[in-house]
C-alpha cells in the first residue's frame, strides 16, 4: 500500500508541475479542454497542433516519468 501511495504522490507532483509549465507556455490543459468542450462542441477547432501534442503525447509522458521516478525512489528506499 505504501508503494501505491508513493507512486500516486509522485504522479500528482508531476501533474502539478506539468500544469504549471503548460500555463507558462500558454498550452491548453485538460481542464481547458473539458471546460471548452462543455461550452461548445466546436472547441476542437480552437486547439492548435502544439496543444494536441501536449495533451496527447507530452503530458502522458510527463506523468509516466513521474511514476517511473516514484517507483525508482521507492525501490531505493525500501529495497531489501
Amino acid at each position: 500500500m505504501l508503494r501505491v501511495y508513493s507512486l500516486g504522490f509522485f504522479i500528482l507532483i508531476a501533474a502539478l508541475l506539468a500544469n504549471f509549465f503548460a500555463s507558462k507556455l500558454q498550452l491548453k490543459t485538460w481542464y481547458d479542454l473539458v471546460y471548452g468542450l462543455m461550452r461548445s462542441g466546436r472547441y476542437w477547432e480552437v486547439l492548435k497542433i502544439k496543444d494536441l501534442l501536449w495533451l496527447f503525447i507530452l503530458y502522458p509522458l510527463f506523468l509516466g516519468f513521474g511514476a517511473v521516478l516514484g517507483n525508482f525512489i521507492y525501490s531505493k528506499l525500501f529495497s531489501s
